[in-house]
């Protein structure tokens, strides 16, 4: 706590006026730091332009990869003592992905309602493709492995279509 207070240039009784602990001002910090409200508003307004669900899918992919908030992403504040995130890090980080990825699954699962797609589990598709994505996203986060967003995308999100056309039925 007193490396805390030198780097923020306070005494120790001003942070304790404001947090009980330093596991409170570490909840606060998470809390602020990886809130991706605007990314998720970025996203739902990007799909919202497009018709059809290939459409949005494109566009969900093209804004995801070349917008996702890697900022937000630091790994030397979310682990502690082991590879394994810290529970507030870790419970903040996954509501927030969850959002993210329910936006994807109501587009699945509205293509395959209006048949554009074929049957088959909207989540796990949703899974699936995020996955791929992440795989980028997260190579640049923790490797700075560099990508082409829209080369990424346009890959991704043809090899994700062609496994969700519709097949037909052998009589």
């Amino acid at each position: 706590m007193r490396d805390i207070c030198r780097e923020a240039r306070v005494t120790p009784p001003t942070v304790y006026y404001y947090f009980k602990n330093k596991e409170a001002l570490f909840d606060a910090v998470v809390r602020e730091t990886i809130t991706m409200t605007d990314f998720m508003k970025l996203l739902n307004e990007t799909c919202k332009k497009s018709d059809d669900s290939s459409a949005q899918i494109r566009a969900y992919a093209s804004t995801y990869l070349s917008s996702f908030p890697n900022n937000l992403i630091n790994v030397g504040l979310y682990v502690r003592r082991s590879t394994r995130l810290d529970p507030v890090g870790a419970k903040t980080l996954m509501n927030e992905f969850a959002r993210i990825e329910s936006l994807l699954t109501r587009i699945i699962r509205n293509g395959i309602k209006i048949g554009e797609f074929r049957d088959t589990n909207p989540d796990m598709a949703a899974g699936c493709l995020l996955g791929m994505m992440n795989r980028f996203i997260f190579q640049q986060i923790h490797f700075q492995r560099s990508y082409r967003a829209s080369e990424v995308s346009s890959y991704l999100t043809d090899f994700f279509l062609r496994s969700m056309r519709l097949t037909k039925q052998k009589v």
